[in-house]
Protein backbone atom coordinates (compact mmCIF):
# COMPACT_ATOMS: atom_id res chain seq x y z
CA UNK A 1 0.00 0.00 0.00
CA UNK A 2 0.92 3.65 -0.27
CA UNK A 3 0.54 6.29 2.43
CA UNK A 4 -2.52 8.54 2.57
CA UNK A 5 -2.08 12.16 1.43
CA UNK A 6 -0.28 14.51 3.81
CA UNK A 7 1.46 17.87 3.81
CA UNK A 8 5.21 17.93 4.31
CA UNK A 9 7.28 20.54 6.16
CA UNK A 10 11.07 20.40 6.08
CA UNK A 11 12.12 22.45 9.09
CA UNK A 12 15.08 24.81 9.22
CA UNK A 13 14.92 25.41 12.98
CA UNK A 14 13.58 23.98 16.22
CA UNK A 15 11.30 26.98 16.58
CA UNK A 16 9.68 26.16 13.25
CA UNK A 17 9.21 22.50 14.18
CA UNK A 18 7.73 23.31 17.60
CA UNK A 19 5.41 25.91 16.09
CA UNK A 20 4.07 23.39 13.57
CA UNK A 21 3.44 20.84 16.31
CA UNK A 22 1.69 23.44 18.44
CA UNK A 23 -0.48 24.37 15.45
CA UNK A 24 -1.40 20.89 14.21
CA UNK A 25 -1.32 18.85 17.46
CA UNK A 26 -2.33 15.21 17.02
CA UNK A 27 -2.63 15.67 13.25
CA UNK A 28 1.17 16.06 12.96
CA UNK A 29 3.95 13.50 13.13
CA UNK A 30 7.69 14.15 13.49
CA UNK A 31 10.00 12.37 11.06
CA UNK A 32 13.79 12.14 11.20
CA UNK A 33 14.97 8.77 9.87
CA UNK A 34 11.52 7.41 9.05
CA UNK A 35 12.45 3.73 9.29
CA UNK A 36 9.44 2.94 11.50
CA UNK A 37 7.12 5.80 10.60
CA UNK A 38 7.14 5.25 6.82
CA UNK A 39 6.20 1.58 7.22
CA UNK A 40 3.24 2.56 9.40
CA UNK A 41 2.19 5.20 6.88
CA UNK A 42 2.40 2.72 4.00
CA UNK A 43 0.16 0.31 5.91
CA UNK A 44 -2.14 3.25 6.76
CA UNK A 45 -1.84 2.57 10.46
CA UNK A 46 -1.25 6.32 10.80
CA UNK A 47 -3.02 9.11 8.88
CA UNK A 48 -1.34 12.40 9.82
CA UNK A 49 -2.24 15.58 7.99
CA UNK A 50 1.35 16.87 8.12
CA UNK A 51 4.85 15.43 8.51
CA UNK A 52 7.30 17.65 10.38
CA UNK A 53 10.78 16.76 9.11
CA UNK A 54 13.61 17.57 11.57
CA UNK A 55 16.32 15.50 9.85
CA UNK A 56 18.34 18.55 8.77
CA UNK A 57 18.48 20.22 12.18
CA UNK A 58 22.20 20.15 12.96
CA UNK A 59 21.56 21.33 16.53
CA UNK A 60 20.02 17.90 17.23
CA UNK A 61 22.82 15.90 15.60
CA UNK A 62 25.33 15.24 18.37
CA UNK A 63 26.73 12.81 20.95
CA UNK A 64 27.78 14.43 24.24
CA UNK A 65 29.68 12.48 26.88
CA UNK A 66 29.73 14.30 30.20
CA UNK A 67 28.66 14.10 33.85
CA UNK A 68 28.12 10.35 33.77
CA UNK A 69 25.69 10.46 30.83
CA UNK A 70 25.97 9.96 27.10
CA UNK A 71 23.39 12.29 25.56
CA UNK A 72 22.35 11.61 21.98
CA UNK A 73 20.51 14.19 19.88
CA UNK A 74 17.28 13.46 18.06
CA UNK A 75 18.71 13.38 14.53
CA UNK A 76 21.75 11.24 15.37
CA UNK A 77 21.50 7.98 13.45
CA UNK A 78 22.13 4.52 14.79
CA UNK A 79 25.06 4.16 12.38
CA UNK A 80 26.71 7.32 13.75
CA UNK A 81 26.42 6.01 17.29
CA UNK A 82 27.67 2.58 16.18
CA UNK A 83 30.84 4.17 14.77
CA UNK A 84 31.35 6.55 17.73
CA UNK A 85 34.86 5.82 19.16
CA UNK A 86 33.64 5.89 22.76
CA UNK A 87 30.76 3.46 22.32
CA UNK A 88 32.41 0.26 23.60
CA UNK A 89 33.90 1.86 26.67
CA UNK A 90 31.10 4.25 27.59
CA UNK A 91 27.99 2.31 26.49
CA UNK A 92 29.00 -1.36 26.27
CA UNK A 93 25.40 -2.58 26.59
CA UNK A 94 24.27 -0.41 23.67
CA UNK A 95 27.36 -1.48 21.70
CA UNK A 96 26.32 -5.12 22.11
CA UNK A 97 22.71 -4.37 21.13
CA UNK A 98 23.17 -2.16 18.05
CA UNK A 99 24.27 -4.93 15.62
CA UNK A 100 20.89 -6.61 16.25
CA UNK A 101 18.94 -3.54 15.07
CA UNK A 102 17.72 -4.30 11.57
CA UNK A 103 20.58 -4.11 9.03
CA UNK A 104 23.29 -1.56 8.32
CA UNK A 105 21.14 0.02 5.60
CA UNK A 106 18.35 0.82 8.06
CA UNK A 107 20.81 1.90 10.75
CA UNK A 108 22.18 4.47 8.29
CA UNK A 109 18.79 6.22 8.38
CA UNK A 110 17.15 5.17 11.63
CA UNK A 111 17.72 7.40 14.65
CA UNK A 112 18.19 6.54 18.31
CA UNK A 113 15.35 8.80 19.43
CA UNK A 114 13.08 7.60 16.64
CA UNK A 115 13.36 4.03 17.89
CA UNK A 116 12.59 5.16 21.43
CA UNK A 117 9.54 7.14 20.27
CA UNK A 118 8.25 4.21 18.21
CA UNK A 119 8.35 2.14 21.43
CA UNK A 120 8.17 -1.31 19.91
CA UNK A 121 8.34 -3.75 22.85
CA UNK A 122 10.81 -5.93 20.91
CA UNK A 123 13.19 -3.06 20.10
CA UNK A 124 16.73 -3.08 21.41
CA UNK A 125 17.29 0.60 22.21
CA UNK A 126 14.21 1.02 24.45
CA UNK A 127 15.27 -2.13 26.29
CA UNK A 128 18.78 -0.76 26.88
CA UNK A 129 17.34 2.56 28.07
CA UNK A 130 15.14 0.72 30.59
CA UNK A 131 17.86 -1.65 31.80
CA UNK A 132 20.37 1.17 32.31
CA UNK A 133 17.87 3.55 33.90
CA UNK A 134 18.17 6.17 31.18
CA UNK A 135 15.99 9.16 30.44
CA UNK A 136 14.66 11.26 27.57
CA UNK A 137 14.39 15.02 27.03
CA UNK A 138 11.13 16.39 25.58
CA UNK A 139 10.53 19.94 24.34
CA UNK A 140 7.49 21.90 23.27
CA UNK A 141 6.74 25.59 22.99
CA UNK A 142 5.29 25.38 26.49
CA UNK A 143 8.04 23.61 28.42
CA UNK A 144 10.94 21.20 28.61
CA UNK A 145 10.53 17.85 30.37
CA UNK A 146 12.90 15.06 31.41
CA UNK A 147 11.34 11.61 31.92
CA UNK A 148 12.99 8.39 33.01
CA UNK A 149 12.54 5.29 30.88
CA UNK A 150 9.73 3.83 32.97
CA UNK A 151 7.76 7.08 32.88
CA UNK A 152 8.28 7.47 29.14
CA UNK A 153 7.65 3.92 27.86
CA UNK A 154 4.07 3.30 28.91
CA UNK A 155 2.90 0.55 26.53
CA UNK A 156 3.05 -1.03 23.10
CA UNK A 157 3.89 1.70 20.57
CA UNK A 158 2.85 4.18 23.25
CA UNK A 159 4.89 6.78 25.12
CA UNK A 160 4.21 9.70 27.43
CA UNK A 161 5.30 12.19 24.74
CA UNK A 162 2.51 14.66 24.07
CA UNK A 163 1.35 15.73 20.63
CA UNK A 164 3.14 19.09 20.69
CA UNK A 165 6.45 17.68 21.97
CA UNK A 166 9.64 16.55 20.27
CA UNK A 167 12.08 14.17 21.89
CA UNK A 168 15.21 16.26 21.49
CA UNK A 169 17.64 13.85 23.18
CA UNK A 170 18.09 10.48 24.85
CA UNK A 171 20.40 10.07 27.84
CA UNK A 172 22.06 6.74 28.58
CA UNK A 173 24.06 6.38 31.83
CA UNK A 174 27.72 5.77 31.01
CA UNK A 175 29.43 2.57 32.14
CA UNK A 176 30.70 2.55 35.70
CA UNK A 177 33.90 1.00 36.99
CA UNK A 178 33.21 -2.40 38.56
CA UNK A 179 30.02 -2.93 36.57
CA UNK A 180 29.43 -5.55 33.87
CA UNK A 181 26.99 -5.54 30.97
CA UNK A 182 25.61 -8.22 28.67
CA UNK A 183 23.02 -8.44 25.89
CA UNK A 184 21.46 -11.37 24.06
CA UNK A 185 18.68 -11.59 21.52
CA UNK A 186 16.78 -14.48 19.98
CA UNK A 187 15.18 -13.96 16.56
CA UNK A 188 14.29 -16.16 13.60
CA UNK A 189 16.84 -14.39 11.38
CA UNK A 190 19.39 -11.69 12.01
CA UNK A 191 17.70 -8.33 11.75
CA UNK A 192 14.19 -9.66 12.45
CA UNK A 193 12.16 -8.47 15.41
CA UNK A 194 13.30 -10.09 18.63
CA UNK A 195 11.34 -13.07 19.92
CA UNK A 196 13.05 -12.37 23.24
CA UNK A 197 15.77 -9.81 24.02
CA UNK A 198 17.61 -9.59 27.33
CA UNK A 199 19.90 -6.96 28.82
CA UNK A 200 21.88 -7.59 31.99
CA UNK A 201 23.72 -5.25 34.37
CA UNK A 202 25.79 -6.41 37.35
CA UNK A 203 27.60 -4.26 39.90
CA UNK A 204 27.25 -2.36 43.14
CA UNK A 205 25.98 -5.49 44.89
CA UNK A 206 23.00 -5.77 42.51
CA UNK A 207 22.05 -7.63 39.35
CA UNK A 208 19.49 -6.23 36.94
CA UNK A 209 17.76 -7.95 34.03
CA UNK A 210 15.70 -6.23 31.35
CA UNK A 211 13.46 -8.25 29.03
CA UNK A 212 11.89 -7.20 25.73
CA UNK A 213 9.47 -9.08 23.52
CA UNK A 214 7.03 -10.40 26.14
CA UNK A 215 5.23 -7.50 27.78
CA UNK A 216 3.90 -4.34 26.12
CA UNK A 217 7.03 -2.43 27.17
CA UNK A 218 10.50 -3.45 28.36
CA UNK A 219 10.38 -4.87 31.89
CA UNK A 220 13.26 -4.72 34.39
CA UNK A 221 13.86 -6.54 37.66
CA UNK A 222 16.69 -6.09 40.15
CA UNK A 223 17.98 -8.52 42.78
CA UNK A 224 20.80 -8.67 45.30
CA UNK A 225 23.96 -10.11 43.76
CA UNK A 226 24.43 -12.65 46.55
CA UNK A 227 21.72 -14.93 45.11
CA UNK A 228 22.87 -18.53 44.66
CA UNK A 229 22.08 -20.36 41.45
CA UNK A 230 18.96 -22.04 42.79
CA UNK A 231 17.62 -18.77 44.22
CA UNK A 232 18.35 -16.97 40.96
CA UNK A 233 16.55 -19.70 39.05
CA UNK A 234 13.48 -19.18 41.25
CA UNK A 235 13.67 -15.40 40.76
CA UNK A 236 13.90 -15.78 36.97
CA UNK A 237 10.99 -18.22 36.99
CA UNK A 238 8.85 -15.74 38.93
CA UNK A 239 9.85 -12.96 36.54
CA UNK A 240 9.02 -15.10 33.49
CA UNK A 241 5.54 -15.90 34.82
CA UNK A 242 4.97 -12.25 35.68
CA UNK A 243 5.77 -11.29 32.07
CA UNK A 244 3.30 -13.92 30.79
CA UNK A 245 3.80 -13.27 27.07
CA UNK A 246 1.53 -14.34 24.21
CA UNK A 247 1.48 -16.80 21.33
CA UNK A 248 2.13 -15.64 17.78
CA UNK A 249 3.47 -17.02 14.51
CA UNK A 250 7.06 -16.72 15.78
CA UNK A 251 6.87 -18.42 19.18
CA UNK A 252 4.56 -19.46 21.98
CA UNK A 253 4.33 -17.66 25.29
CA UNK A 254 5.65 -20.80 26.97
CA UNK A 255 8.74 -20.77 24.77
CA UNK A 256 9.37 -17.09 25.47
CA UNK A 257 9.11 -17.65 29.22
CA UNK A 258 11.58 -20.52 28.99
CA UNK A 259 14.03 -18.28 27.15
CA UNK A 260 13.77 -15.74 29.97
CA UNK A 261 14.78 -18.50 32.40
CA UNK A 262 17.61 -19.95 30.31
CA UNK A 263 19.02 -16.93 28.50
CA UNK A 264 18.40 -14.74 31.54
CA UNK A 265 20.79 -16.87 33.57
CA UNK A 266 23.42 -16.70 30.81
CA UNK A 267 23.09 -12.92 30.48
CA UNK A 268 23.42 -12.40 34.23
CA UNK A 269 26.44 -14.73 34.43
CA UNK A 270 28.10 -12.87 31.54
CA UNK A 271 27.46 -9.50 33.17
CA UNK A 272 28.90 -10.81 36.45
CA UNK A 273 32.05 -12.02 34.67
CA UNK A 274 32.49 -8.65 33.00
CA UNK A 275 32.07 -6.90 36.35
CA UNK A 276 34.77 -9.00 37.95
Amino acid sequence: MKPPPFDYARCDSMDEALSLLAEHGEEARVIAGGQSLMAMLNMRLLRPSVLVDIAELDELNYINDSSGWVEIGATTTQAVLESWPGLNSRLPLVAAAIPHIGHFQTRNRGTICGSLCHADPSSELPLCLAALGGEVVLRSRRRKRVLNAKEFQVGMLTTAKQDDEIMVAARYPAAQRGFGYAFRELSRRHGDFAIVALAGVAGGGKIRLGVGGLAEAPMVREWDDHLKDEDLADALNDFAWELRGSDDIHATARYRREMVRRLGKKVIDEARRCAS
